[in-house]
């Protein structure tokens, strides 16, 4: 067994892959459209492991989905849990739930996505700002 992917529907395709790529610094493996099933699937992963994929669903025809806590999580290993909580606030994201210990975070997609940060290789020494930021919304 292996494992392949993570399937998340998105409602806005251009703004997710803003999101993820841009933002969050994955990068677009493969992009599949579907025209009979009025879909497209795009395939992301983090660069240089291409093992471990994002699926996202885009549906052409607009309908509601529920909120993504019932989703659960994804996590993602980061280098460096401070700098990219600060490329991402850069990028007008709310980190809901600040790396005060330097080791956890999380922030969400614009779709309601959770999406957990863990420091590679054990929490990072705990530092200003981080420690005094308080959680935002849910996470």
């Amino acid at each position: 067994m292996k494992y392949l992917h993570t399937m998340v529907r998105v409602c806005d395709l251009e703004r997710s892959l803003d999101f993820y790529c841009a933002k969050l610094g994955l990068e677009e493996l493969r992009r599949v459209d579907v025209e009979a099933g009025r879909f497209t699937l795009v395939f992301l992963a983090a660069p240089g492991d291409e093992e471990a994929q994002l699926e996202l669903t885009y549906n052409w025809d607009p309908e509601p989905y529920a909120s993504g806590r019932n989703f659960g999580h994804l996590a993602y290993q980061v280098e460096n849990i401070y700098e990219i909580c600060q490329r991402l606030l850069d990028a007008d994201v709310t980190i809901n739930r600040p790396p005060r210990d330097g080791y956890m975070a999380f922030v969400r997609s614009p779709d309601g996505i959770s999406i957990e940060l863990l420091q590679r290789g054990g929490a990072l020494e705990p530092t200003e700002p981080w420690t005094s930021m308080k959680n935002v919304g849910e996470w």
